[in-house]
């Protein structure tokens, strides 16, 4: 499973006009595989899955897979909070050629741990694709907890891994030590990248690797490297942007950069709204120490 580590870009879903920019979001993936990163993620959170529909998202899926044409792992967004439409969206992935399905926590229905362990075997046991599992407790109200997720990987040869978006590191810890080093581990916080690299974590999907791919795919390669003080060193250069890209809902600080890049068209569908005029300010200075737009004028 080597080929699965590494900075696994959630690349944003471009819209113009309301609709998919196709051309852009092909754009993007090209510009991911250049800048070095190790694979890509469509549909998961910075991609706005709740503002895709059904048929949108197994566009998306498809039009990555025959993109990227197999120079980097993809890892389609197939979680909801419904288990058929989950079951759905996993079997076409597996059909379309994916290399791997990211499977989020149920959210809004709070379901128990039994019900989560049900959840989660249904869909590996019907689909035979690998799974990550994808547990963000503060979007889904719930935290898979670490015993459940080792049953998991006990019970499922296919569930080889879990994106943790959970600020609690001790969660973490424990996560690595019952699953053991072969189940990857991957970082969903931005600030906790590097800590998660040290502690034996497979990689990070980073929101961060939309603005800076080369700098976020970078800091796995060093720390891989075992180069840790300059893995160190470039986890810090990185803070002050994965915080800028997070004063607002994620992902619209994201596409708001992209916007400013000229990369795509910064629009985000209801009930998500634009940036504020104050945080664009607060974003553009960021962005310009990093060299990625000009210093705005002053005042």
């Amino acid at each position: 499973m080597s080929a699965m580590r590494g900075s696994l870009v959630p690349v944003v879903t471009p819209f113009r006009k309301g609709q998919l920019d196709d051309s852009r979001f092909v754009d993007l993936i090209e510009w991911q595989i250049d800048s070095g990163s190790h694979g890509v993620v469509v549909a998961g959170t910075t991609g706005e899955p709740s503002a895709l529909t059904l048929e949108e998202r197994e566009h998306l899926i498809e039009l990555a897979v025959r993109t990227v044409r197999r120079r980097v792992p993809v890892i389609a967004g197939t979680g909801t909070t419904n288990h058929a439409e989950t079951l759905r969206l996993t079997q076409f992935a597996k059909r379309i050629g994916a290399d791997a399905a990211l499977v989020v926590v149920p959210y809004y229905t709070r379901p128990t741990q039994e019900g989560l362990y049900r959840h989660f075997r249904g869909i590996a046991d019907a689909v035979d694709l690998p799974v990550f599992i994808y547990n963000i407790p503060g979007r889904t109200a719930v935290n898979l907890e670490p015993q459940t997720i080792a049953r998991l990987a006990r019970d499922c040869r296919n569930i080889i891994g879990v994106k943790e978006a959970n600020k609690d590191f001790e969660h973490v810890n424990r996560v690595i030590h019952l699953c053991g080093p072969n189940f990857l581990v991957y970082s969903g916080i931005e600030l906790l990248c590097f800590p998660i690299l040290a502690i034996g974590g497979a990689g990070h999907v980073s929101a961060t690797a939309n603005i800076l791919p080369r700098e976020v795919a970078r800091l796995y390669d060093l720390a891989a490297g075992g180069q840790w003080d300059a893995a160190r060193d470039l986890h810090y250069h990185l803070l002050p942007m994965n915080e800028a890209l997070f004063v607002e809902t994620n992902p619209v600080p994201v596409k708001t950069a992209l916007g400013l890049m000229g990369r795509i068209d910064p629009e985000v569908r209801l009930p998500l709204a634009p940036m504020s005029p104050d945080n664009v300010e607060r974003l553009k200075h960021v962005m310009a120490s990093y060299g990625l737009v000009p210093q705005p004028a002053r005042a």
